[in-house]
């Protein structure tokens, strides 16, 4: 299957590679198959790239790699509609705000986090209380060296 992006030109995928947000992401509710490309497999940020709109592109992150305290319950509901079994290992990402203008001002929102079955391809927008900010800065603070660094742990999981 072809993959036609404004950023990346075109690319093959995997039909099996297509996840499926059946109520699309927030603000794009008629955008629902995307793919993940990871062109720099060494870095941690990702793109969700729409197969719908060749100009909708995320980057994405695995909130762990910055924020270990993160925490999401997932909603039942939310559990239904990606298909998840006790036993799936649920993927939680976050999309990330890149300012052209200062590339350090790197924000993630963690109030509508990403919420990703490998098994089924299933994923849905989760959009959580008011306590969860929607601009949270990846460069608060000095970050560790080895902070933004690939770690072999896994993705964010979300509780069930």
């Amino acid at each position: 299957m072809q993959c036609r992006s404004t950023r990346f030109g075109t690319c093959d995928v995997r039909p099996d590679a297509v996840l499926t947000f059946p109520n699309g992401i927030l603000g794009f509710p008629d955008c629902r198959r995307y793919v993940i490309l990871d062109h720099d497999t060494d870095a941690p940020f990702k793109w969700l790239q729409s197969l719908d709109e060749p100009g909708l592109a995320f980057v994405i992150l695995d909130p762990a790699t910055f924020h270990p305290d993160y925490n999401v319950q997932a909603p039942h509901e939310a559990l239904l509609e990606v298909g998840g079994k006790d036993d799936d290992e649920l993927i939680l990402s976050v999309l990330l705000t890149i300012p052209s203008n200062d590339p350090t001002g790197i924000t993630a929102n963690l109030r509508g986090p990403l919420l990703m079955n490998p098994r089924t391809k299933l994923c849905k927008q989760l959009i959580l209380p008011d306590n969860y900010p929607t601009r949270f800065p990846l460069f608060s603070h000095k970050p560790a060296a080895d902070t933004l660094a690939p770690k072999p742990v896994a993705s964010a999981v979300c509780s069930v």
